[in-house]
Order: structure tokens, then C-alpha cells, then sequence
């Protein structure tokens, strides 16, 4: 099976070289869709670079649209059987694709999602870790499914799944709006255990306590509003 992974990027000029040479480093089979969300450092400049050694695809806004709106931008260019989310930073490792793929061996499998709380990693701030756990929760509550980690950037989809589930959320919000799709439709989301390498605000961190209020409000949406 081939990995199409795309991955959102803004303002991602300290990590990217590297994520990009630790994506290459992974033994699966892959394609690299970035996708420059309106930076304004010197992330367009070093996408320049990276794409003339390296086997991948960079496609730009010319604005900040959001992290969401990125990812749509990509799979309108994947070609591979699966789709992976990557984030830009260093806090998932790409050498976890394998185990994240292993689940699709079996031609059930749907969406397999990669959990940071199945395996013993270093945790963010108090706020992050526990409003993560209770968006799990709480997802649980309103679709009877039993996820660890609905926050994760980790989500690995079969292409055609994803590409008709009418996408509309183009912020951080993708992630609640993907899987209150995906557990309306009764549909099994797997779960790998992954590692985390956490990063602070300070160091780049984007997400903020005002972006889980919001996924709170998007599963309670597409949990009782038809679409």
C-alpha cells in the first residue's frame, strides 16, 4: 500500500529540514504532499530547497487559511491508498508509520488512529494533556466509541474515505470534525500506540485552550446535525 502524507505547514522553519529527513528515513512505501499555509518566516524558502533534493510535492496558499484548510489542499493531489496527517514539528516520529499501517493488512480497516496514551511518553502541560483526555471522552459520550487520544495528529485514513467525508472545518477543528464523521457513519477507528515528544508554546506550539472549546462544539455538531 502506498502512504500519501501530507503535511500542513506554518511558520515551521526550525523543524523542517529534520521532519521532512526523519519522513524520508521511514522504510514504507510514500509520497510527500507539503502544503505552506501562508508562512511568513523563512518556510517557503527552505521548501524551495527541500523540493528540488527531495521526492515530494509543495503546494502554497498564499494566506494563512488554517491547518484544515491545508490538509483539504492536499488530498486534492494524494495519490496513495492511505492518507496520513503529519504535523511540521518534531513531537510524532515518522518511524512510527509502520505499526500505524500494520492494522490495514486486514481489508476491514478503515482509519487507524495513533494513541499517545497507550504507550509511556513525556506529557505537555497539565491544561493540554487533560483537555485531550476529556475531548476523548466526552467523543465517547456522545458516539459510544471507546478512543484513548481523539487530538492526535496520527489519523491514517483509507484515500477514499477521507475524500468523501465533505470536509468542512479549516482549523484545528479538522480532527473533531473528521472523527464525529467517521462515528456517525459506525465506523471502527483502530488504535496503535505512538510516541510523543511534546513541545511547549515557547518553542512554537500553536494550539490554545480556545481551539478545544471549539472541538467540544464540533463533535456536539456533527454528533446531532445531519450533513
Amino acid at each position: 500500500m502506498k502512504l500519501s502524507i501530507i503535511i500542513p505547514v506554518y511558520n515551521e522553519e526550525s523543524t523542517l529540514e529534520e521532519i521532512v529527513r526523519r519522513i524520508c528515513a521511514s522504510p514504507v512505501e510514500k509520497e510527500i504532499i507539503l502544503v505552506n499555509d501562508g508562512s511568513s518566516d523563512a518556510t517557503p524558502v527552505l521548501l524551495k530547497e527541500i523540493s528540488a533534493i527531495k521526492d515530494c510535492r509543495v503546494l502554497h496558499h498564499e494566506t494563512n487559511k488554517g491547518k484544515g484548510a491545508a490538509i483539504m489542499t492536499g488530498l486534492n493531489a494524494v495519490q496513495g491508498d492511505l492518507v496520513l496527517i503529519q504535523d511540521a514539528d518534531l513531537e510524532y516520529d515518522p518511524q512510527d508509520y509502520p505499526a500505524l499501517l500494520r492494522p490495514f493488512e486486514d481489508n476491514h480497516v478503515l482509519v487507524v488512529y495513533g494513541s499517545r496514551i497507550l504507550k509511556r511518553n513525556s506529557r505537555s502541560t497539565f491544561s493540554y494533556y487533560w483537555g485531550g483526555r476529556l475531548l476523548s471522552w466526552i467523543t465517547n459520550l456522545l458516539y459510544g466509541s471507546s478512543i484513548t487520544d481523539e487530538a492526535t495528529c496520527y489519523k491514517v485514513f483509507r484515500t477514499p474515505l477521507i475524500k468523501n467525508l465533505g470536509l468542512e472545518c479549516t482549523g484545528f477543528d479538522f480532527c473533531p470534525e473528521v472523527t464525529g464523521k467517521i462515528l456517525r457513519r459506525k465506523i471502527k477507528i483502530h488504535e496503535v500506540p505512538i510516541s510523543y515528544n511534546p513541545r511547549l508554546w515557547n518553542d512554537g506550539k500553536k494550539i490554545h485552550w480556545s481551539d478545544g472549546i471549539r472541538a467540544i462544539w464540533v463533535l456536539i455538531k456533527y454528533r446531532f446535525s445531519r450533513y
